[in-house]
């Protein structure tokens, strides 16, 4: 190393830091790497606190030994989260390869600077165990904040430029904060938010540079352009997009919005060929078979080559547990890159920093005292104004106005990516979550893979030239003809049935096509009208809903003297303020609607055309309930609890399930304010999208949007655990035969129909996958059609194989388990790969599991496998056909999604129940019979896979209803003889219904979420006629 260098202290000390000694980040040792001998060269690096470093190595040494000896300066043990980055000959921005020798890399040492950054952005930072290593995140956050990378609202940097300042110089004063602003960068438009920035640091007194640091790490981390790097593309239609990378999996932005997501788990390939970038996903058979490919254009070979490096290497450092083999040279010829991550893996790190006997190294964060211009090049504010979505810090923020306007993005919640049942995330109205799926997301909603080839995003250009994302508006013209509405007929023969439309005589307001297209003309055809109207119809639906609990179960729990007190009391308590408020927010919402409408002389007087002023003034005071929201949770686990311990108030709650006004399990009630929460987000989400940034209705959304984010996130942990728990209760009241289902530590994962292979051949089971074990039943001759349990198969140590040549059975598997082995066959080969994709997951969360085998039947192996022998013959040829009278002649607990799947020989995962948690939709439609010539007016209510119909919206319960497992979802073809505008067809089987919507949006909207409910499984595909297809999720 140079004198000059040598003079230097090193970055350690000068943070405060005492000598001591390096561990190199890739071999743990004492002293730095050892180097092949030969001519030395000078290495210049520059480090993130924008100082230079000159190493000194020789010509043969790799990329690695200069590495480990950056590392080594630093006294850096987690060094493999960062990287060497530096400009080739080509002016692109590439990393340095740990395995090649570095001279071949960098072809001119003396007139290149490496940068020491950071590569590798963890979901969490807390997963970071060294003080240092959160240390240098923080600076390269504040790196991208000021160079415009860190796109966010003003509010997220404000927030963030204040802790960094409070790291730096301390305590607020006057004088010196704003000295310090004046005379320092942190942002491109820092003078325009510089009051609020101030206004944030005056409220950090008392906090430590390292506090500090971990503030600023918390905020960025839950913003969605944390840790993103752009690379430009196109799609095969020559949209312009961006590709990105993190550890959840390949990432689609439109400008600085994420439009989808694909996750590891759903890839299956990633490849290059010339300037394509090809990502190959798991076969989706919902789709074509050339959808599970998708290609983008990249501006070169090098471009492609480049991204597919640093894809290789997140998916090893987040998803391996030690770095990858290298592959044998092969004799003769070569096939494919050799390239492969070199270094630790995340696992590999933290295990090495819990193991390690390593005494950290002492480290004391210092206040810089920086007063000098940081020399950052400011850019536009623009690009932060474009993304809607932000995050929010989970620190306790309750005396900071502006700090708490934070959004985020619910998929990340700073965990591990989800499993392999996690949908990719939406395509193009919402940009949900993520997705996670597992919810989430739970990540959000998903369409299947296929769609995601027909997005229509935008990329912007380099980091010193982005330009504004244009709106994508998709037209999708049906039949080109205006809607109308005349009274419906009732075809001859059709029965009042759950499959059946509902047989309504009085259809309300009857209009001719003139006065349906006078009327038309009349209403606004803005989009953030129609998005507006959504909020309001949804919020009818969910005030029915909230009604169910506080006005109708409570007055039944009135009445009966052994429903405890405590319970209900707790439950008023917690639900009635949040039903109150939201009566508030609906009659704001009805005016604004009439307002916008021009249906009052309000307008006359100021432009209402809006609705984010609305929403941020309730979701702010919705804030302020947080508390009873959180306690919802608990209301659950009380009454459950209360029906486990009385059999009095189990019958109450189990009589109320069925009055009409319950038209959905009691406990699923009880969640609605936390789903609600999502419905808000998604809602602002398509608002924020659709208003260009300087719209006045658009910094109210974005503020909104920024709140709502906050919330869900703290929420989410309660809603997924909740969600879990519902769902195993209600599967308690549809088996029999069975103990201790309800466990703490077991999660559902799918329900389904399957054939199990017997001596008397293969006879319909019913299937129930948990993450510990596996139940097979057969519909019992119960009076409300409980499903009776033949066996359990412990799924610890179980092995699956495919046994369709074996057997000559199509679609079968085999499931070998410690004590019996069982053969069964799905219904198609989609069916059977959702299982055993599902069924291997299971058995790898068995295996970590601490949960042990409790035993779940409540009679002998031998009964149980004599129920089995014989349950066939209880059960009539007509009852295991899946007929549709069976089913209609099922009581109201008969018509749960277990008995609907039983009929329609289908499955459902806990992915999809998520899923549809966030596709719920209300408003009015138009409906039609295959045979019949008007059409009638209803309202519908969209929600768990099914479709519910009312006269109007002020109905208390539901006239009929038509499940959707199993129905595709498409536009009408020439020979249904459908000459009208926004209309869709719902068929299974012989079964046809079509339904009209008021405007384009609205089409799409219930086009949308009635395929998307169900996207995942592949159970309701989007079929295009030949007359055209409909532009439909980027389509």
């Amino acid at each position: 190393m140079s004198d000059s260098a040598v003079k230097q202290s090193t970055a350690g000390q000068r943070l405060g830091a005492p000598e001591s000694f390096g561990v190199s980040t890739l071999e743990p040792g004492l002293h730095p790497p050892t180097q092949p001998p030969g001519r030395q060269v000078s290495i210049r690096v520059q480090m993130l606190d924008d100082t230079q470093e000159v190493f000194q190595i020789s010509q043969r040494s790799s990329g690695k030994v200069l590495f480990d000896l950056v590392c080594v300066h630093l006294n850096l043990t987690e060094g493999d989260y960062f990287g060497l980055e530096y400009q080739d000959q080509r002016k692109m921005t590439v990393w340095l390869d740990l395995l090649k020798p570095t001279l071949k890399q960098i072809r001119r040492p003396k007139n290149t600077i490496l940068r020491f950054v950071v590569k590798f952005f963890p979901p969490d930072h807390t997963q970071l165990m060294e003080e240092l290593t959160q240390y240098l995140f923080a600076l390269q956050i504040k790196r991208d904040l000021a160079c415009g990378r860190l796109i966010c609202n003003d509010t997220s940097a404000a927030l963030m430029v204040s802790h960094i300042i409070q790291s730096e110089i301390g305590d607020f004063e006057e004088t010196q904060s704003w000295q310090h602003l004046l005379h320092n960068k942190y942002l491109p438009d820092q003078d325009a938010i510089r009051d609020k920035i101030i206004d944030c640091h005056r409220k950090h007194v008392g906090q430590t540079p390292a506090e500090s640091d971990y503030q600023l790490l918390e905020i960025a981390r839950r913003l969605e352009m944390y840790g993103v790097r752009l690379h430009p593309a196109k799609d095969r239609e020559g949209t312009k997009l961006s590709l990105a990378v993190a550890h959840t999996g390949v990432l689609v932005f439109q400008g600085y919005t994420k439009i989808n997501a694909f996750n590891w788990a759903k890839i299956r390939k990633l490849s290059f060929k010339r300037k394509r970038f090809l990502i190959k996903l798991r076969s989706d058979p919902s789709q074509n078979s050339h959808h599970d490919t998708l290609e983008f254009a990249m501006a070169s070979r090098d471009c492609c080559k480049v991204f597919w490096k640093i894809c290789v290497e997140y998916h090893a450092f987040f998803r391996l547990f030690e770095e990858p083999k290298p592959k044998p040279k092969p004799i003769l010829f070569t096939r494919g890159s050799s390239f492969r991550f070199s270094g630790r893996t995340q696992k590999q790190i933290i295990d090495h920093m819990k193991d390690s006997e390593l005494k950290r190294v002492p480290f004391e964060r210092k206040h810089s005292k920086i007063l000098s211009n940081s020399g950052t090049s400011p850019q536009s504010s623009s690009f932060r104004s474009q993304v809607p979505k932000e995050s929010a810090s989970l620190v306790p923020l309750a005396d900071q106005p502006d700090s708490v306007r934070l959004g985020q993005e619910v998929k990340s919640n700073g965990s591990e990516e989800p499993l392999a049942t996690a949908p990719p995330v939406n395509g193009f109205h919402d940009g949900a979550l993520g997705s996670d799926p597992t919810r989430w997301n739970h990540g959000g909603t998903g369409s299947a893979p296929g769609q995601q080839q027909l997005l229509n995003p935008e990329v912007p250009g380099s980091e010193d030239s982005r330009q504004a994302s244009p709106q994508v508006v998709v037209n999708s013209s049906v039949n080109g003809q205006e809607p109308g509405a005349v009274l419906g007929q009732v075809p001859e023969g059709q029965q009042l049935t759950p499959l059946t439309s509902p047989l309504l005589t009085e259809a309300g307001y009857i209009r001719n096509d003139e006065e349906e297209e006078a009327r038309r003309k009349k209403f606004p055809t803005d989009k953030a009208y129609f998005i507006a109207k959504e909020l309001l119809t949804t919020e009818r639906t969910y005030l029915n809903d909230l009604k169910v609990i506080t006005e109708s179960f409570q007055k039944t729990a009135e009445k009966e003297e052994a429903f405890p007190d405590s319970v209900r009391n707790r439950i008023s308590s917690h639900y009635d303020p949040i039903y109150k408020f939201h009566q508030g927010f609906l009659k704001e919402t009805e005016q604004r609607l009439a307002q916008w409408e021009g249906r009052s002389n309000a307008h006359i007087k100021g432009d209402y055309q809006r609705i984010g002023d609305i929403l941020l003034k309730n979701i702010q005071g919705l804030r302020q309930l947080t508390l009873h929201l959180q306690k919802h949770s608990e209301c659950l686990v009380e009454l459950e609890r209360a029906c486990r311990t009385s059999r009095k108030v189990e019958t109450l709650c189990r009589d109320f399930e069925q009055q009409k006004v319950c038209y959905l399990p009691l406990y699923i009630f009880l969640l609605r304010p936390l789903h609600r929460l999502l419905h808000y987000k998604l809602i602002l989400e398509r608002l924020c999208k659709h208003y260009p940034p300087t719209h006045d209705d658009f910094r109210d959304c974005r503020a909104a949007l920024a709140e709502i984010s906050e919330m869900v996130l703290q929420l989410q942990g309660i809603m997924m655990k909740m969600e879990n728990f519902q769902k195993l209760l209600e599967l308690k009241k549809d088996l029999t035969g069975i103990e201790n289902l309800v466990i703490p530590g077991r999660e559902f994962i799918r329900l389904g129909c399957l054939s199990k292979l017997s001596g008397k051949g293969l006879q319909q089971r019913m299937f129930f996958l948990f993450s510990d074990c596996l139940l097979y039943t057969s519909r019992g001759m119960t009076p409300s059609n409980q499903f009776k349990v033949h066996g359990q198969l412990p799924l610890y140590e179980m092995t699956i194989r495919e046994s369709e040549e074996e057997w000559g059975v199509p679609h079968s598997f085999t499931l070998h388990g410690q004590r019996q082995s069982v053969v069964v066959a799905a219904s198609c080969e989609s069916e059977m790969e959702r299982w055993v994709e599902d069924i291997r997951m299971a058995i790898d969360l068995a295996e970590q599991s601490s949960v042990l085998d409790t035993g779940l039947l409540s009679t002998s192996p031998a009964d149980n496998k004599l129920s089995e022998d014989g349950g066939a013959d209880l059960e009539s040829e007509e009852e295991l056909s899946g007929s549709r009278s069976s089913l209609e002649r099922q009581s109201h607990r008969g018509n749960t999604t277990v008995h609907v799947c039983w009929h329609r020989n289908t499955s459902v995962s806990m992915v999809d129940f998520s899923i549809a948690v966030e596709n719920q939709l209300s408003g009015n439609l138009l409906r039609k019979f295959k045979n019949s010539n008007g059409w009638q007016k209803l309202w519908v209510v969209f929600t768990n896979f099914c479709l519910f119909f009312y006269k109007t919206h002020q109905d208390d319960f539901p006239l009929a209803s038509l499940p959707l497992l199993g129905y595709t979802v498409s536009t009408p073809d020439e020979g249904d003889g459908i000459h009208k505008e926004y209309v869709f067809k719902l068929q299974f089987k012989s079964h046809v219904y079509f339904f009209r919507a008021e405007s384009e949006y609205t089409f799409e909207r219930w086009m949308e979420v009635i395929k998307s409910a169900a996207s995942t499984t592949g159970r309701m595909s989007l079929l295009i006629p030949k007359g055209g297809p409909v532009e439909m999720n980027g389509k």
